[in-house]
């Protein structure tokens, strides 16, 4: 089994070269029905936009991609089996993975799913009202009642597409899209 915390310490300097913040990195078996292949998902962001245009995720996978086989010939194999490099921006419904993600998106819609019960619960879903990040808790609004979430126990988290979300996100990088759009009908 690949240690992803090794494979975030050759990943996260590639990305911060390139002055982007590291959201998220998964190893996972298939996609498709069928698909046994693994993918290395990577998701990162400009701190500036939250987001990475195509030209920026294919700079990163070119970096991602030269380091890990640069240790692959000195040796060091991080990941055993045949793998897809998969690099992407976290996207408007974006993953909440830390601590700084929870302060940002307070007031807007998420599911949270817990390692361990909760208040009887592995599983919430409503506003998210506050990050103590002296704490590290989190407090989401869930049927009426708010629930104080240690950030420890949470696996998985994402923000859910609202019209709400939609208005308080940065609009996306067009630039360049004419050009491609003009390229592709010649």
């Amino acid at each position: 089994m690949a240690d992803i915390a090794r494979i975030i310490e050759v990943v996260e300097p590639e990305a911060q070269a390139l002055g982007f913040d590291l959201v998220r990195v998964r190893l996972f078996k298939g996609g498709e029905i069928g698909d046994e292949e693994q993918t290395l998902q990577i998701m990162a962001e400009r701190p500036e936009t939250g987001q990475l245009v195509i030209e920026d995720c294919a700079a990163l996978s070119h970096r991602v991609s030269d380091a890990i086989d640069a240790l692959e010939e000195a040796g060091e194999v991080l990941i055993e089996e045949a793998y897809r490099l998969e690099v992407s921006s976290p996207g408007i419904d974006r993953p909440l993975t830390r601590p700084k993600d929870f302060a940002q998106w307070i007031g807007h819609e998420a599911r949270v799913e817990l390692s361990d019960l909760l208040d009887g619960r592995k599983r919430f879903r409503g506003d998210i009202k506050g990050f103590d990040a002296e704490l590290q808790i989190v407090s989401i609004e869930d049927d009426g009642t708010v629930h104080e979430v240690p950030f420890a126990l949470v696996s998985n988290a994402k923000l859910i597409l609202t019209d709400r979300l939609i208005a308080a996100s940065r609009p996306l990088d067009t630039s360049g899209a004419d050009e491609i759009l003009e390229e592709q009908e010649d």
